[in-house]
């Protein structure tokens, strides 16, 4: 098991800065609005030869009804259950808080070594300050400022020892090398739910309020003889409905996870059918060389009339031309139908993506198929094609050896696509073909 180490505290004390320190890249948004953290966000750090799992969390106030707040409690709770070390962030320049009081009676309590950081710490002149934070009860204080990195030696030490202490297994650095497999779509569609259902536990915050989900969110999966990686992220919207700094990040960080990704699947509500704005994120993907699986989700919610699964399969098949052949799943997280079909076909179109076809089979099929139909002379070149070979790429790629490369037209080359489709099985990956000079 893993080393864990999760950064907590009261809202705005700069506990996402210091965990963008700790593991050495801007993966947790910072704002200057508190609350903005909700899910925890993991991230793997380094120090004198010791990795770990950094856990940043959202702000912890107590006595508050607000639905988001009582949801961050939650998560701020699991994440403390699963540290090996914790790190209690105050905020110097304010002093001891009543909020701070409470939290401190709260991790008396937990039975774990508790490093507290008097965060926005500049001025080192005043680090005899920072000695009143010794009455929250803690044995060790660290005056730190995250946002510079003066201080975070002496704290990754202090951390550094008591995981050596504890004597926690490193990181399993095989975990790098599985499948992810990144839920992607508009908000409020149900990827939080999905994944939820599918590792039967409350792992992110679950709202009906779009847009919850703000920060991308990794978890492996490891069971049922499957282990994966599985990305939930924040919902993407149209530029124009993004008006909050917060959101472009959250839009950022979505866009930034699907690149990172193998496979996208992307959830869309039954009810809706296939929009815009849901084809714009599957040209995403796309282009950016992901496979793809479209998970229309809530299908319990579709009136039975409605439920004629393959007149909707060809009706969202016309829509997603020229790529068209995307494997598309009716599911309902919320009732657990098909939840596990959908990650079958994500593995399916995992192993299409890293497929490779021997020359001499795809030779033997496609200079048989541009035999029954030449390319189009252009421009009066008569064209010819001799040979063709899969090229090792992050997609299927295909390179066609002809005498005028530059004069085969996009029909020609869609057409090469489809019946490289129709007798190879590349469903839910794009091709990639090229002409090159023979």
């Amino acid at each position: 098991m893993s080393s864990i180490v999760a950064i907590v505290g009261r809202p705005n004390v700069g506990k996402s800065t210091l965990f963008n320190r700790l593991v050495g890249k801007r993966k947790a948004i910072v704002d200057d609005i508190s609350g903005v953290t909700r899910d925890r966000i993991y991230d793997y750090a380094e120090w004198t030869g010791t990795d770990f799992i950094v856990v940043d969390t959202g702000g912890y106030v107590t006595n508050s009804d607000d639905i988001f707040e009582s949801e961050i409690r939650k998560q701020v709770t699991f994440a403390i259950e699963e540290a090996d070390v914790i790190i209690f962030m105050v905020d110097m320049t304010v002093g001891i808080t009543d909020q701070d009081e409470s939290f401190g009676r709260y991790l008396r309590r937990v039975k774990k070594p508790v490093l507290l950081v008097a965060n926005k710490t500049d001025d080192f002149s005043k680090i005899n300050d920072t000695y009143e934070f010794y009455k929250l009860g803690v044995k060790e204080v660290f005056p730190v400022s995250s946002v510079t990195g003066s201080g975070t030696g002496e704290l990754l030490d202090s951390i550094v020892k008591h995981l050596k202490e504890i004597g926690t297994s490193p990181i399993d650095d095989s975990d790098s090398e599985l499948p992810k497999f990144a839920i992607i779509g508009k908000p409020n569609v149900g990827k939080s739910t999905f994944i939820n259902t599918l590792l039967g536990e409350e792992r992110n915050i679950v709202s009906e309020i779009p847009g919850t989900t703000r920060d991308s969110i990794h978890t492996v999966y490891n069971k049922f003889d499957r282990k994966f990686v599985i990305i939930d992220t924040a919902g993407l919207r149209k530029k124009n409905k993004v008006y909050e700094d917060i959101e472009f990040y959250s839009n950022l960080r979505a866009i930034r996870t699907i690149e990172e990704s193998d496979i996208c699947l992307v959830l869309l509500d039954a009810r809706d059918g296939l929009q815009a704005q849901d084809l714009h994120i599957i040209d995403m993907a796309a282009q950016r060389n992901k496979g793809i699986v479209i998970v229309l989700n809530k299908w319990d919610l579709v009136p039975q009339e409605s439920k004629t699964a393959e007149q909707l399969r060809k009706k969202l098949t016309e829509k997603l031309a020229p790529f068209n052949d995307i494997p598309i799943i009716t599911m309902s997280a919320l009732n657990k139908t098909r939840i596990f079909q959908a990650i079958d076909k994500a593995f399916e179109v995992f192993e299409n993506k890293y497929k490779l076809i021997p020359t001499s089979a795809l030779n033997k099929v496609m200079l048989k198929v541009i035999e029954e139909y030449h390319p189009p002379a252009n421009r009066g070149k008569f064209i010819q094609i001799k040979y063709v070979t899969q090229m090792k790429a992050a997609v299927p790629l295909f390179a066609f050896f002809c005498n005028h490369p530059k004069d085969i037209k996009e029909s020609y080359k869609r057409y090469l696509e489809n019946k490289i489709r129709d007798n190879f099985n590349f469903e839910g990956v794009p091709i990639r073909i090229i002409f090159k000079e023979k």
